[in-house]
C-alpha cells in the first residue's frame, strides 16, 4: 500500500499546500465557527468532531477521497500521495476530516501521516 500524507489547513491563513489531491470543505459543509459554543474549540475537542462528522455528506466524502487516494496510488509513480484538505480557519472541519480520512486509509493498509498546519493558530475573526 502507498504512503499517504494528509495536510489540513485554513484558506484564511495561507494558500493551499501543494498536493496530489486537494479537498475544499468551505462551501458544502457547515462551519462550526458559526456556533458560539464551538468557535474557540478545535478538532481536538469532542463537540467539534461530533458536529463535523454528523454533517450530512461528510462521511461520504471521506469514503470518496479514500477511493481517489487508492486510485492515485495505483499510478506509475511510487511516491507518497499527498492530500490537502482545507476549510476557512483550519481549526474545525479540515483537521476533523483529515483524522477521519487517516483512520479510513490506515484501516485499508496505507501508512498515513497527518499534519495540521493551522490547527493551533488563533481564531480568525470574521
Amino acid at each position: 500500500m502507498a504512503a499517504v500524507e494528509i495536510v489540513s489547513f485554513g484558506y484564511l491563513h495561507d494558500a493551499a499546500p501543494a498536493a496530489d489531491l486537494t479537498v475544499d470543505l468551505r462551501r458544502h459543509f457547515r462551519d462550526p465557527h458559526v456556533s458560539p459554543e464551538l468557535r474557540y474549540m478545535t478538532a481536538n475537542d469532542e463537540p467539534v468532531r461530533t458536529a463535523v462528522l454528523n454533517t450530512p455528506g461528510i462521511n461520504d466524502l471521506v469514503e470518496a477521497t479514500a477511493t481517489a487516494v487508492a486510485a492515485i496510488a495505483c499510478g506509475p509513480s511510487a511516491g507518497t500521495v499527498t492530500v490537502a484538505d482545507g476549510c476557512a480557519g483550519g481549526r474545525h472541519r479540515a483537521p476533523t476530516f483529515a483524522r477521519a480520512l487517516a483512520d479510513r486509509l490506515t484501516a485499508a493498509g496505507h501508512t498515513v501521516t497527518v499534519h495540521h498546519r493551522d490547527l493551533d493558530k488563533p481564531v480568525v475573526q470574521r
